[in-house]
């Protein structure tokens, strides 16, 4: 038995979800609810100390880390295969992913934050806004969301994110035509996987295209993941409308000011004087 402890606008569950859809399994979702704080709850925390989600577990053990969780599905559901069996593939695959886990995790979540979950907690009593952050418990993450909370997209933390961003798909368009279609072969891979979630992001908040519209591989990339029937099955179609509407709002209103950012990083002006 399966059973995911979720959250469906999650970038972390999404591409969990688009593992398991891809291997064709069956899951029972349970949720936790992030802006009530459930993941802090102190049997949710027993499955997962760091109070993150997702966690899976499978026949009563828990698996956490979303990458981990990934490779793990792979190896225990072994068709269709999502790790390369070369293994100089295996290591491109890799680092892939362990660009996501060191940098564009962190730097999605403070686009996100910065766009829209900024709203929520100002809008929340003062009281369970210092709860939020007292519960966070690691002292890196809390500073990050503080800053982004205060300062918004004139953060640092999102200024790191933009750049973050724009090396990974100056990158990723220079990955060579023929190791295609998907990034690492003719089929897509957990390397696929790992960046749908944090492109479909980016996509929905409508920022995508600041950085990508010049860039016709990782736009073709893109327009070849959205079409693919796990993706769909286990994130685009997963995601509320009500979130979709969310998203649609408040992404446009940081539009200007990361379209400003991300011309002075190309531009080597970052962080000058104007």
């Amino acid at each position: 038995m399966i059973t995911l402890y979720d959250f469906g606008n999650s970038v972390c569950c999404q591409k969990v979800r688009v593992t398991l859809c891809e291997k064709g399994l069956e899951w029972q979702a349970i949720k936790v609810d992030l802006f009530r704080s459930e993941q802090y709850d102190p049997s949710y925390l027993k499955l997962n100390p760091k109070g993150v989600v997702p966690t899976l577990v499978h026949d009563g053990k828990p698996v956490i880390e979303s990458t981990v969780i990934c490779e793990y599905i792979d190896e225990t559901f072994p068709e269709p295969r999502l790790v390369p069996a070369d293994p100089w593939l295996r290591s491109q695959m890799r680092l892939w992913s362990k660009m996501v886990d060191e940098g564009l995790f962190e730097g999605i979540t403070e686009i996100s934050f910065s766009a829209m979950f900024r709203e929520r907690m100002r809008n929340m009593p003062q009281e369970m806004r210092e709860i939020r952050f007292r519960n966070i418990g690691d002292p890196r993450r809390r500073d990050r969301f503080k800053s982004t909370y205060e300062m918004g997209v004139h953060s640092p933390y999102v200024l790191y994110a933009i750049a973050a961003y724009e090396r990974a798909f100056k990158l990723l368009e220079e990955t060579p035509a023929e190791s295609g279609p998907w990034l690492v072969g003719a089929r897509p891979t957990l390397a696929d996987i790992n960046l749908m979630p944090l492109l479909a992001r980016l996509d929905y908040l409508g920022l995508l295209d600041l950085w990508i519209k010049e860039r016709p591989f990782v736009s073709g990339w893109w327009a070849l993941a959205r079409e693919w029937p796990s993706f769909r099955r286990g994130l685009s179609n997963l995601i509320s409308e009500a979130e979709f509407a969310e998203m649609r709002t408040h992404g446009p209103n940081i539009r200007d000011e990361m379209a400003t950012l991300l011309a002075e990083i190309r531009e080597g002006r970052c962080g000058q004087p104007s």
